[in-house]
């Protein structure tokens, strides 16, 4: 027994070097964020949102397709819509509309769930390239409520990244007092340990009494973020996208998918004039 004792240790000790070199990497990760969100302050870019809902049978129910110009504010972004496409469909026929929201008849759900996802989706409260925080645990707070591990690294797209798993604590009252909802894989780059792709699924399901009591339930919930570097040591979300599977009221289902292009990066100075990036 003697000697088998240390060869367990041996075998133990790569593992606790990994969960702790996993919590170093996020916590570096967190720093850059901080300074990522300062300097994205001095960016002006193009922001396409494309909003989806699909019947159970794979028919289109309703789209709508925006274009904004997003410039900083003091607290986040503001967001100007400067072109807009819309469209729904009625059996296997498919009509146009013009305007945000616009509803074909009097009482039409599918025109209010676009409309409200379209509105916030990638126009996150107090963020500076619209990403709702609360998906992605990257800044200090929200990395609170997550346990993080180091499970290896690898070459993606020219960059050499370590790949991060994470999940809610468990059963640690910090995962509820920080909305750790979320369990996913971060590939994070070994140099500006900054995020270059995130993905993610919700880990904790629908409560069985809302589903029981009001016939909802959200199925299959998850999103993927992909960052490249425009400057030395910042990194902007470029792509965004999610879907989920709808139900209320044991009446209404629906195939949602969120999708999110940034482009056209500008720099802005304090006078508000408008250089192009190289």
């Amino acid at each position: 027994m003697a000697c088998v004792k240390p060869r367990l240790l041996l075998l133990l000790i790569p593992l606790l070097a990994s969960a702790q070199t996993a919590q170093d990497i996020m916590a570096k990760v967190a720093i850059n964020q901080e300074r990522a969100e300062s300097a994205r302050a001095g960016f002006v870019y193009r922001q396409d949102v494309l909003v989806r809902l699909q019947r159970t049978d794979g028919k289109l129910a309703r789209e709508e397709d925006r274009e904004y110009t997003v410039t900083p504010a003091a607290d986040g972004i503001q967001r100007a819509l400067v072109h807009f496409s819309g469209k729904y469909g009625i059996k296997s026929k498919e009509f146009s509309f013009s305007e945000p929201g616009e509803h074909y008849r009097g009482t039409d759900i599918d025109a209010d769930i676009v409309k409200s996802l379209a509105d916030s989706f990638g126009n996150g409260e107090d963020s500076r390239d619209g990403v709702n925080q609360d998906l992605f645990p990257l800044a200090a707070n929200k990395q609170k409520g997550y346990s993080f591990v180091l499970a290896g690294e690898e070459k993606y797209h020219n960059h050499d990244v370590y790949r991060i798993t994470f999940e809610p604590r468990q059963k640690d009252k910090l995962a509820d007092e920080h909305d750790a909802h979320w369990a996913g894989e971060a590939l994070i780059d070994k140099t500006d340990f900054a995020p270059v792709l995130i993905t993610t699924h919700l880990a904790r399901g629908i409560p069985i009494v809302v589903k029981t009591l009001l016939g909802t339930n959200l199925q299959q919930i998850g999103f993927k973020i992909v960052y490249e570097r425009f400057d030395d040591g910042l990194w902007f979300p470029v792509n965004y996208s999610g879907e989920l599977k709808m139900r209320i009221l044991f009446m209404y289902a629906r195939t949602v998918s969120l999708k999110l292009v940034n482009s056209e990066f500008k720099r802005a100075d304090v006078k508000s004039t408008i250089t192009f990036e190289k």
